[in-house]
């Protein structure tokens, strides 16, 4: 069904853009292109899209931003994203990849193994697809009630921990947040990041503390500000802030983030 299926490619040179339409028209794709990150959002606006195929380095808005821009909207944030780049340095496909995109692939890519890796993709996302719309919707857990007990045994520690923020309750040893007594599904490296900073309530914490708790890595802190801002935009948008808005995670300039207690 491939015919049916609509890729964006996205790179500011026209020739490579040009190559990358016709490999992939061959294949029975449907081909949208733009020359940077802002024209391929003005494409998304007024197209249903099934993969993004993206090049980082261009004028504007970089790749790298465009990906950003794309997880940060509920709209288009389960469409595949695959980067194909001139940037092979295994820091830069660490990069890539640490930030959650589905594929990197570097120039020169051969046509069959760029066809590959799209099929592959958009396979994937089908199969995710069939399976959401198979399952049936469970319902919404409430907030977990206190256990009762037998006489003698008692929750550990860790157990009846629940970390509590304003109207903000976050049970660690359940990977469970209540936001308002509204229930937040969130990712395990969200989560982590959420929880270290609920501990730390009103403290400013680094970058780099960030990053080691969100990937278990040590860096300084202007990679770890690369991989967390569009961490932290997901969160707040998780959380039910707007675009634009820090809501409880608050962004402390040149510093680092802070967790102050969210309004009811």
């Amino acid at each position: 069904m491939t015919s049916q299926m609509t890729i964006l490619v996205v790179d500011d040179q026209p020739e490579l853009l040009s190559g990358l339409q016709l490999t992939l028209e061959a294949a029975g794709y449907r081909v949208l292109v733009a020359e940077d990150g802002h024209l391929a959002l003005e494409q998304l606006r007024g197209e249903s899209v099934d993969l993004i195929l993206a090049d980082i380095a261009m004028p504007e808005m970089n790749g790298y931003q465009l990906y950003e821009c794309i997880r940060a909207d509920t709209g288009l944030v389960r469409i595949p994203f695959v980067f194909l780049t001139a940037r092979a340095l295994a820091s830069d496909v660490r990069y890539g990849k640490m930030l959650g995109v589905d594929d990197y692939l570097t120039k020169p890519v051969k046509p069959e193994d760029l066809l590959a890796a799209v099929e592959g993709r958009l396979r994937r996302a089908r199969d995710l697809a069939g399976a959401a719309s198979e399952g049936v919707r469970a319902p919404q857990p409430s907030p977990p009630a206190p256990l009762d007990l037998p006489p003698g045994e008692h929750l550990t520690e860790r157990m009846a921990e629940t970390i509590v923020v304003g109207v903000l309750r976050i049970a660690p040893a359940q990977h469970r947040v209540w936001l308002a007594g509204r229930k937040i599904d969130l990712p395990a490296r969200e989560f982590r990041v959420l929880e270290f900073l609920a501990r730390r309530t009103g403290d400013v914490v680094t970058p780099h503390e960030l990053v080691q708790v969100s990937h278990g890595i040590a860096t300084d802190d202007i990679e770890a500000g690369a991989l967390l801002r569009p961490l932290i935009r997901l969160l707040r948008r998780r959380l039910g802030y707007s675009v634009g808005e820090m809501g409880c995670v608050e962004n402390v300039r040149g510093v680092g983030y802070r967790l102050i207690a969210p309004e009811g």
